[in-house]
């Protein structure tokens, strides 16, 4: 008789467990990657609207405008920033990305209205001619900070942390410090680059408003300043930032992304962006900014739907970073020579991975050319094909935004509000604190007592 071979996994060590074990074993070395948390966390997803019927007027979209302008940075600076819609592009590198991408993403950006930023390293002069409003980071590193780039900006923005690594600095491999990404940052060309974790001249709140001012000092008070925080002690840190000065606060969930970090940052540090927007808006309610100090939430969006949610749990707008670069081609078994689309999907083997599963950013090796800074590779990129997809993703998650508003009667986007939704888990109705789906109960808030 065959004796029956057991094939049970493990639950606390499954296959995905065993081989990092196996990998920290073999090698002693922690693991790199690009791109943002594959673990399942609650999400915007876990939220759906309650859309007009009998007790609500919907608007007819044919007929009816729902409008998206967006201002930020009404607090304190003489020249504010109007977008035509809350969709803006975050901070990636000139470095991390090659130089077509920063250009595609800059047309694309100024065609639909909206704002894009430089990312660690410093601005190109393509980058500032293609975008129409660019705003300029400020990061722990300072690599290729320049008082006169500054100058030219339209907002800066004051970063403390990233989602994906809030904590932790970034990181550039050797492959991707090109001579010019050398030269930008004062490194030495081909040399592993790791960016610092904290600002080098302030250790503090109290110096963080010394610094804020001094940046509009450079820029004569005319434009808005951002703090970005990396999601963690988002309450505190949010009326920190206020209380530094900050115009704009920029919060970053976990699902953010990032060209290259160590993966236990990934999946183990900050917390979601559901219940981080949700944290944000009580600080600034607390401290009575709301509608002052704008709100600008990141890490995850993906959808029309996720913004639109966003902006109805009080952000003002959202900035998209992975999706961009989806949006450009990203994880797809081709790319665009001008004529015709050429597979690569044998490029992706020799990562040892395949389009749709690629988290090979930190290699430089990007087989369709977003992630590099080898020419070769660059060129798969052909800006004026990137900035048209681009242009397409953006325009398609603003009329999913309008028309998701307009089923709500809004004629304003910026009119959605926490009442029009509901979760569909527990999970996201605590870290959210709305009410679960066909019930008042709002999981966490303590129980009503009857009159």
């Amino acid at each position: 008789m065959t004796k029956k071979i057991d094939l049970e996994e493990s639950f606390l060590y499954d296959r995905h467990v065993l081989e990092y074990i196996h990998r920290a074993s073999e090698h002693g070395l922690y693991d790199i990657r690009g791109l943002g948390a594959k673990r399942r966390v609650p999400n915007f997803d876990d939220l759906v609207f309650l859309t007009a019927s009998a007790s609500r007027y919907p608007l007819e979209g044919y007929r009816e405008k729902c409008l998206t302008r967006t201002v930020l940075g009404t607090r304190r600076a003489k020249k504010p920033i109007t977008l035509d819609i809350p969709i803006t592009i975050a901070g990636m590198s000139f470095g991390s990305l090659s130089a077509n991408v920063k250009e595609a993403i800059g047309r694309a950006a100024s065609e639909v209205g909206t704002s894009t930023t430089t990312g660690d390293g410093g601005m190109t002069q393509e980058e500032r001619a293609s975008s129409k409003t660019l705003v300029y980071q400020c990061l722990p590193s300072r690599y290729g900070f320049n008082p006169q780039d500054l100058k030219q900006a339209d907002a800066i923005e004051m970063v403390i942390g990233q989602g994906a690594k809030p904590g932790g600095g970034g990181m550039l491999l050797g492959l991707k410090v090109s001579p010019r990404v050398a030269q930008m940052r004062t490194l030495p060309e081909g040399i592993d680059q790791r960016s610092a974790c904290r600002h080098p001249d302030w250790t503090g709140p109290d110096d963080l408003t010394i610094k804020i001012n001094e940046l509009r000092e450079i820029t004569d008070w005319q434009i808005p300043i951002y703090v970005k925080l990396g999601a963690t002690r988002v309450r505190d840190d949010v009326k920190l930032a206020v209380k530094a000065g900050a115009d704009v606060v920029v919060v970053d969930g976990m699902q953010g992304g990032t060209a290259a970090t160590q993966q236990v940052f990934i999946e183990h540090a900050g917390i979601p962006t559901l219940p981080a927007v949700r944290q944000a808006v009580e600080a600034l309610d607390e401290m009575d900014v709301l509608g002052e100090v704008q709100l600008v939430v990141s890490g995850g969006i993906r959808t029309g739907a996720d913004v639109a949610k966003a902006l109805a749990l009080g952000a003002d707008a959202v900035s998209l970073g992975q999706a961009v670069l989806m949006a450009l081609g990203c994880n797809s078994p081709s790319y665009f020579d001008g004529q015709e689309q050429v597979d690569v999907s044998d490029e992706y083997a020799k990562l040892g991975t395949g389009p749709g599963y690629c988290h090979h950013c930190q290699t430089g090796l990007c087989p369709v050319g977003v992630t590099t800074q080898i020419p070769e590779l660059e060129k798969r990129l052909q800006p004026d094909w990137g900035a048209r997809r681009l242009k397409n993703y953006l325009q398609t998650l603003t009329m999913e935004l309008t028309t998701l508003a307009r089923a709500c009667g809004k004629s304003n986007v910026h009119h959605l509000e926490r009442e029009d939704l509901v979760a569909l888990t527990v999970e996201a109705a605590a870290m959210a604190k709305l009410p679960l789906a066909g019930t008042d109960w709002i999981p966490g808030d303590p129980p009503k007592r009857e009159s």
